[in-house]
């Protein structure tokens, strides 16, 4: 039994390391002790949504089936039942360590069910509606595991954070979401612009944006960038020895929207990323900061051009 636990924990950390590069690094800063954990949560959300996503050549109602059999079997594995999974073992493992709130599990699954019927939002209360399970829980997912000097006063700031990086992502992804059928832009933020999803998809195919959807992605930036503002302060609130690892991935995400800006907000030009030596610097940086310093908050999005 402990051999499999340790599998499974391997397994995700395998699965974080090849597909949550920013994160990865950020847990690095972590005691060794909680990295695994950490592991362990991002394993349960990308296998997830690997079933959602890395399976389109399925039917929708077969991937539908996938998704529901997985969950179930996790669910059965909370209450008790054997549990036949690569990675479950180590999910179910946390879970208990920590007594995480098993209602964020299930918001975080209905939001991956959501991916295979909703292709789109009208409003950005429906897209907030969607990101509660898909972000903001994985945010109070990790607040047990980093701990916190006043867990109540940092939920808010946690969920906040969640829903950062979610819009960060959002806003970087746009292209490969329309591959996929599915924008997460509002429906009413497109039309603020004069944008609609034949815009979006003639600029992915052309691999430049025209002025009014640079002006829409501007837009969205400076809406996730209040978002990052609402959350800086949890970090100050997290016990000394998790704070290299938010702030590192709090900069990092940040800096995904800095690097749109210095593309002039041109999202389907090239993928947005950090380059290395400043990612680098970011978590040397954040590892020599001491506890309880004051967050830089993003700087305010930079005009087109």
């Amino acid at each position: 039994m402990e051999t499999d636990l340790a599998a499974a924990y391997e397994r995700c950390r395998e699965l974080h390391k090849r597909h949550g590069r920013t994160y990865y690094l950020a847990t690095r800063l972590l005691p060794r002790w909680k990295r695994r954990h950490v592991h362990a949560l991002y394993g349960f959300t990308r296998y997830a949504d690997e079933i959602v996503d890395r399976t389109g050549d399925l039917p929708p109602a077969e991937r539908a089936a996938r998704l529901t059999d997985w969950s179930d079997r996790f669910v059965a594995g909370l209450h008790g039942a054997p549990v036949d999974d690569p990675l479950l073992p180590a999910v179910l493992h946390t879970i208990a360590a920590f007594d995480l709130d098993r209602a964020d599990f299930s918001s975080f699954l209905r939001s991956m069910a959501m991916d295979l019927t909703v292709a789109s939002y009208p409003t950005y209360d429906d897209v907030l509606d969607y990101m509660e399970g898909s972000a903001a829980v994985i945010g109070t997912m990790m607040l047990p595991i980093l701990g916190s000097s006043d867990p109540a006063a940092a939920r808010e700031p946690a969920r906040q954070l969640g829903f950062a990086f979610q819009l960060t992502n959002f806003i970087r992804d746009v292209a490969e979401d329309l591959d996929r059928g599915r924008t997460y832009l509002p429906d009413e933020d497109l039309a603020k612009f004069g944008v609609d999803r034949d815009d979006l998809t003639d600029a992915a195919r052309r691999q430049v944006s025209p002025p009014r959807v640079r002006e829409l992605i501007e837009f969205e930036v400076s809406r996730a960038q209040a978002h990052y503002a609402a959350a800086a302060p949890g970090i100050l609130l997290l016990e000394p020895a998790s704070q290299a690892c938010m702030r590192t991935a709090y900069a990092l995400y940040g800096g995904i929207l800095d690097e749109i800006a210095a593309a002039g907000f041109d999202v389907f030009a090239r993928r947005a990323v950090v380059p290395n030596r400043r990612r680098l610097a970011v978590a040397g940086r954040s590892l020599l900061t001491r506890p309880g310093a004051p967050v830089p908050l993003p700087g305010p999005a930079r005009g087109a051009g």
